[in-house]
Formats: structure tokens, C-alpha cells, sequence
């Protein structure tokens, strides 16, 4: 698959299906083509759909991209994909035949569950080209069909899959449609594959249900392999966890009254004689665990989870002498690669949804993890899609939830809205490339743009004695320091809207206005850098002036001081005194955070850069309630949505594949081995601690491999650190002793 496109369209759009009833669901739709060539090379396909196809030339299939063409908001940008087909062609007669599915397009989507969101058709365009000439295209020479094995489809629901009906029937003339093609563009991101497989144990459960175990928590879908009688049906049900008392359940992402037809990520197989293999095309789950209903021998039967994701080949490899902490590790890399399908989620089951806020707070993680720059450079297109005339960044891209008033109305919150800096930023700073920041600086600018003219446009009766009020944002919807472990979040969202959440919007506005300052700067506008690191300053004492008391924080909150620090919104005494009177906080809330979706991920290094080390390991390690390995201890292979998922009865709750808390495997290589890269410049300041006994990080950056490890052997601490070609680093051992050091390897002990 590459970036090219036609020169010309001469493709027509043709839409597959019979008159139907908008409300009722469709069943997939069938299209074939015959015809007949010379054996050919250099032959590409060009194709795109509304919905998600599946091509298939002379039986074999044309590309891995699975749930292509991907998700985005098809009204202002369809990607199309071109493959190399030549190897696929035959001399004589060929068939080219594509079965399209509702997908995104027109399948339950979002927030809301809405369907038809983007219409009620099925539609493909598609041109085959050999040297560069059009030999095939769609229109109205191809026939249809809905009468083949692929019934209900939604990547939600699940599918309903008839093998008995593999010999399609049915077959019709079809409508060609008058879509256009300036939406369309070509794909310059990656595709979604196949990836890790995991063999699935079968067991029964204390209520006699059959349950399937895979032992990871995934997105993706089962692949069944069984000898049955044509007709026996097997029903599949996939959920994350079990219940209190060891049952199946699906009960953390019940949407309720979200839609009519809820989540039951279900499949349906209705077996062919003999032997049956099969797996869904148009769907995805987030799941560990698979119920099976059948009346089935299944003694011979074998059922596999494959992982579906974008390709992101991993990149961030961690181990230390604390095994718990080895799994969050891989718990938050299994969260990473659950939620990065085509872009980043916020969860595979319930939501599905590109909140801006996620990806802002985790993106400094991710690159670590990952070669993620494609998926979120693609997703920062679709924030820039779904930006407002007047600047406001969108909770959520692409959008796809109602669009009512009420929800409109819940746009733009700070820390939210702010990821269209913060991820650009986190990009430029892992792989040093000025692209990231040239694409989105008009975003940036705009955004920055609403948000002062949001902050200038009123002041709340209480600020109005503040000097530098026109530059305090205490105005607008804000989600505050959302889900903090002890406070509810419904009466916390209530509290943000009455008092504008100041020390919160503020605080971000100061952040995104120094931050745009020093992108203006590396992007030589000289101009735009002198004047938003002057609003950066503004903003600064309107922050200082309503949220501290001449530089001192007084809160019982842990955010109001991580956030100030983070943001560099004190002076350098200041920091110190508000980074001891945190670390006394959390001593005193017996070793427990109590920040939110915003802060946690900058918790433990703020305390660590400030002496603070104890603190920030004993944190990391907390095994209760609140805390990282809460989760590990109750047998997570992913990260949860909120710190106790599974409580301590064993009710479950909400989802348990979110990656944002994750974050703390970002402080795993930057604070614990001390791997910080700034746009080409590396810093290795490894933080050891004898909790761990040993650490040891490698990052394969797009400067080369770094890697830095230390372990404890008596009274000895044994560090080592590799820097690759083309880099110098800045080393500061934990002594101490600063160096300058080039490529290579280097070694150091201290004390014995």
C-alpha cells in the first residue's frame, strides 16, 4: 500500500444496495467484477468506500489492511489506498470482487452509539490501473449482492456470519451515485493488521457457563476452527473480566441507555459441513475473556484472539527487579496497542472515541513506547478537521457524537482542547521533526487565539480584583482535574462550571502560550515567539495573583501543586517549597495520590527532579488503592479507566483498557533510567532507588538505540549508559558529576 492517487477519476461511486428501510440494519453487500487482460505488471488498485471493504482479486486478498479504508470524518476527508496488485492478476479472465461492511460510516459509533452517522449507503469507488492506464474501474457494468454470508456487521455489535451461504446468490444490477471526490485523499498514515495472537482456554464457570480465557486483555477479534454439521450455531460473547463470583460479564461497559442495541460484542457463526475457520471482518472488541454458547462437540474445537492495531513497532523495552512493576509495564504498552486503531482511543468497547484529552496527557508516553508518529499525525489532521471557525479545538476527534445543543455547549475544555500543542510538542521533541509543528501551527494559533479571547470576554465576580484578570480563564466549559480518585466527578464537573476552574484553564493557557512561543521560535516566526511568550508572561501573574498566595499554594489537593511545578508557573524557591509541602501531602495521605486524569502522569516526576525520590518510588509501588499496582495485584494486563475497576468485593466497573494513567511508564524510562531526549538534545538522568534492585531501559529513538541501566550490588551502584552515532549527551550521574559524552558506551560505580 503507498500515497499515490489517480491523475484522473474515471471511477464512478456505486452503491450496492436495493432500496431498504434507513432504520433497519443491512446486511453486508457483495460486488463483482469479470474481466479479462493480458498478464500484467505494475498494476495498481485504487479503492475507498463508504463503510469498510474487504478485496479480494482472482480469490487471494488484496492488501492486510483490516477495517479499511479507517475511520475520520468522511465528509471532509475519505483516505483512498493503493495497492500493488500485480502479483494477484492472471492472463485471461480475472475477478475482482469487494464486500463492503457498515464500519464506521453508517455502523454504531461514538459516545452516543449513533448510527448512520455519516449516511444510511454503502458505496465503492475503485480503478485498476496497469502502467499508469485505467483497465477497470466501478460502475454500472458490476453486479451486487446481499445475499451472501456476512448478515449484521457493526463494529460495536459484532457479525453474524452464515457459511451455508458462501455460494452467493441474488446477484443484481446496482445505482450509480454522484458523491464527488474532493473529500477524497491519499493515505499517509499506516494500516491497521493483524498482529499477536493468543490460544484461548477453555473453562466453566461457577454458573456452568462456557467461558474462553485468553489470558491479555486485547482489541481485536476471535478466529474459530471447528468440524461441525451444517446448520449448528456457536455464539460468542466477549468481555473484559469476570464477575465477584467468577461468572462472564460485560456489566463495566454496559452503556445502558446509550442506544437500543447496547455493546454485546457478539458473534454468530452458523457452521457448513465439515471443517470451519473463521474470523469476523468488520468489527472489533476490547476483551479478555470469551463466553460461547452452542450445543456443539467442542472437545476438538480452537478458538484464537488476534490483536488488531496500527503498526507501531514497539520501541520502549523496560525490566526491573520488581515483577510487578514489569507488568505495568506491559499492562500500559497492552493498553497503548488496544487503543491505537487508526487513531488513539480512549477505550476499545464502550466509547471509541478520539478524546483529545487522553491523547494530550499520554503522548509524552507513547513515543517511548512505540513508533507511533503516523497514528497521531494522522489524528492531529482530524483535530484540525474538526476545529471550530472561531478556534475552539473539539473534546473529541473526529467527532462523532450528537451534536446537540448540551454537547456543543461541552467543548474546549483546558487540558483537552490544549493536546493540539501538547502532542504536536511531545512528536517534535522524541524525533526532532519541525513538520509536526509547521502542520498544526495554525491550529495551535487559533486555538490559542479562542482561548484568549474566552479569558478577556468576562471575568467571574470573584477574579474581578485580579490586575491581569483579562488573562485569567475562568470562562467556558472545563473538565478540571477530572476523576481524582476521592471526589465525584459529576459534582467536581458541577463545581469547574461554577467557578470556571481558573487555577486549572489558567494554567494551561499559560503552558500552551509558552509552548506556541517556543514553536514560533523553531519555526523562525520571530514575531509570533516575542508575542506569545509576552501573553506566556501576562498569563503567568494573573495565575499567580488568583490561584497562590504570593507564590505559596494552599490546597489539600496534590494537582494544585503538580500542576504549577509541571507548568514552570513558580519561581525556583517557590517550586521547592510547593514540591516539599506535596511530598508531605502524599506522606500524609499514606503513600496515595489523589490527582486527577491531568496531573498523575507529572506526579512522581515533579517529585523526583525535587529530591523527593522515596516519595515518588514508595507511590509507584503502592499496592492499595489508589495506586499502579492495585491493578497488577488484581490481575490486569491492561490499564484501567479508573484506579479501582474491580474493587475490593470484586464488582467491576467502567472500562479496564484506558491507557491515560498509563502515563507512569513515561517516568519508567525518563525519571527511573533518566532517558529525556529535547529535539536531537539527550539528557540521561537515571534516578535509582533499592526498591527496584536493578532497572534497565532501551529506547530504539530515531537517533538510535539509548540505552541506560542501573542495579544495586552491595553497597555498590553499577550504572551504564549507550548513546548511539550522531548524538551527544549530557549525563548526570546520581553523584552528582555532570559530563559531555559522545557516542559509545560508558560505565560507572559508585560507593563500595
Amino acid at each position: 500500500m503507498d500515497k499515490r492517487m489517480p491523475e484522473k477519476w474515471l471511477a464512478k461511486w456505486i452503491d450496492p444496495e436495493l432500496p431498504h428501510d434507513e432504520a433497519e440494519r443491512q446486511p453486508a453487500s457483495y460486488l463483482r467484477r469479470r474481466f479479462t487482460m493480458e498478464k500484467a505488471e505494475n498494476a495498481c488498485l485504487y479503492i475507498t468506500c463508504h463503510g469498510l471493504y474487504t478485496a479480494f482479486l482472482n480469490g487471494r486478498r488484496v492488501g492486510d489492511f483490516v477495517l479499511a479504508p479507517g475511520t475520520g470524518d468522511y465528509r471532509k476527508r475519505l483516505t483512498v489506498q493503493c495497492y500493488d496488485v500485480s502479483s494477484l492478476l492472471r492472463e485471461g479472465e480475472n475477478e475482482l470482487t469487494v464486500t463492503l461492511g457498515d464500519g464506521w460510516y453508517r455502523g454504531n459509533v461514538g459516545v452516543d452509539g449513533l448510527s448512520n452517522y455519516y449516511g444510511s449507503d454503502i458505496a465503492l469507488l475503485c480503478q485498476l490501473e496497469v502502467n499508469g492506464k485505467p483497465c477497470l474501474i466501478s460502475d454500472e457494468s458490476w453486479e451486487a449482492s446481499q445475499n451472501g454470508p456476512t448478515c449484521l456487521n457493526d463494529l460495536q455489535i459484532g457479525e453474524s456470519y452464515d457459511a451455508r451461504m458462501e455460494k452467493i446468490t441474488g446477484w443484481h444490477g446496482l445505482i450509480v451515485r454522484d458523491f464527488g471526490f474532493s473529500n477524497l485523499a491519499p493515505t499517509e498514515s499506516v494500516p491497521i493488521l493483524e498482529q499477536e495472537r493468543f490460544p484461548g482456554r477453555l473453562f466453566k464457570t461457577p454458573n456452568g457457563e462456557t467461558v474462553l480465557d485468553f489470558g491479555q486483555n486485547l482489541a481485536g477479534y476471535t478466529e474459530l476452527r471447528v468440524m461441525a454439521k451444517a446448520g449448528q450455531r456457536i455464539t460468542l460473547w466477549h468481555g473484559e473480566t469476570l464477575d465477584e463470583n467468577g461468572n462472564f460479564t460485560q456489566s463495566n461497559f454496559d452503556p445502558g441507555e446509550r442506544n437500543k442495541s447496547g455493546i454485546p460484542q457478539r458473534l454468530d457463526y452458523i457452521c457448513k459441513d465439515g471443517l470451519n475457520v473463521w474470523k469476523p471482518s468488520f468489527t472489533i472488541f476490547g476483551f479478555r475473556y470469551a463466553k460461547i454458547e452452542t450445543d456443539m462437540d467442542l472437545t476438538d474445537a480452537s478458538f484464537t484472539a488476534i490483536a488488531v492495531y496500527s503498526r507501531m513497532p514497539q520501541t520502549g523495552f523496560f525490566e526491573c527487579g520488581n515483577e510487578d512493576v514489569n507488568r505495568l509495564f506491559r499492562s500500559s504498552l497492552w493498553s497503548m496497542k488496544s487503543n491505537f486503531c487508526d487513531i488513539p482511543t480512549d477505550c476499545p468497547t464502550r466509547e471509541r472515541a478520539g478524546w483529545t484529552g487522553d491523547a494530550g496527557v499520554f503522548a509524552p508516553t507513547a513515543v517511548y513506547l512505540a513508533d507511533c508518529y503516523p497514528i497521531l499525525r494522522k489524528w492531529l489532521g482530524e483535530c484540525r478537521l474538526a476545529q471550530g471557525e472561531d478556534g475552539l479545538v473539539q473534546n473529541i476527534a473526529p467527532v462523532n457524537n450528537t451534536g446537540s445543543m448540551i454537547s456543543n455547549m461541552l467543548q474546549g475544555s483546558a487540558g483537552w482542547g490544549d493536546a493540539c500543542i501538547l502532542v504536536p510538542w511531545a512528536l517534535y521533541q522524541a524525533y526532532g521533526r519541525t513538520e509536526i509543528l509547521k502542520e498544526n501551527y495554525d491550529m495551535m494559533r487559533r486555538w490559542l487565539d479562542f482561548c484568549g479571547k474566552r479569558a478577556a470576554s468576562a471575568t467571574r465576580p470573584q477574579n474581578e480584583s485580579n490586575p491581569w484578570k483579562e488573562y485569567l480563564a475562568d470562562q467556558g466549559f472545563h473538565f478540571g482535574e477530572w476523576c481524582q480518585p476521592d471526589i465525584d466527578n459529576t459534582e467536581a464537573m458541577k463545581k469547574a462550571m461554577m467557578s470556571g476552574a481558573p487555577e486549572v484553564a489558567t494554567a494551561y493557557y499559560f503552558h500552551s502560550a509558552f509552548l506556541l512561543s517556543e514553536i514560533a521560535r523553531i519555526l523562525d516566526k520571530t514575531e509570533d515567539a516575542e508575542k506569545y511568550a509576552a501573553l506566556a508572561d501576562d498569563i503567568k501573574k494573573a495565575y499567580r495573583f488568583t490561584c497562590t498566595k504570593e507564590g505559596k499554594i494552599e490546597s489539600d489537593r496534590q494537582c494544585d501543586y503538580v500542576r504549577p511545578i509541571a507548568f514552570g508557573l513558580l519561581e525556583a524557591e517557590e517550586e521547592q517549597r510547593a514540591a516539599d509541602d506535596l511530598n508531605e501531602l502524599v506522606i500524609q495521605n499514606g503513600y496515595h495520590l489523589n490527582t486527577g486524569f491531568l496531573s498523575t502522569p507529572d506526579l512522581c516526576r515533579v517529585l523526583s527532579d525535587h529530591g523527593h525520590v522515596d516519595t515518588a518510588y514508595r507511590l509507584l509501588l503502592q499496592e492499595d488503592c489508589p495506586g499502579w499496582l492495585y491493578a497488577v495485584k488484581r490481575g490486569a494486563t491492561t490499564i484501567w479507566e479508573t484506579w479501582d475497576g474491580i474493587r475490593s468485593d470484586g464488582t467491576v466497573h467502567d472500562s479496564l483498557n484506558h491507557y491515560s494513567y498509563g502515563a507512569i511508564t513515561g517516568w519508567l524510562f525518563s525519571g527511573v533510567c533518566g532517558i529525556r531526549m529535547a529535539a536531537g538534545k539527550l539528557l540521561i538522568r537515571p534516578c535509582p532507588h533499592p526498591a527496584l534492585g536493578h532497572a534497565s531501559a532501551q529506547w530504539d529513538s530515531p537517533y538510535g538505540r539509548i540505552e541506560s541501566a542501573w542495579r544495586y550490588e552491595g553497597e555498590s551502584l553499577m550504572l551504564d549508559v549507550t548513546i548511539p552515532e550522531n548524538v551527544q549527551a549530557d549525563i548526570l550521574w546520581p553523584d552528582g558529576r555532570a559530563e559531555r559524552s559522545a557516542a559509545g558506551h560508558y560505565h560507572r560505580e559508585i560507593g563500595g
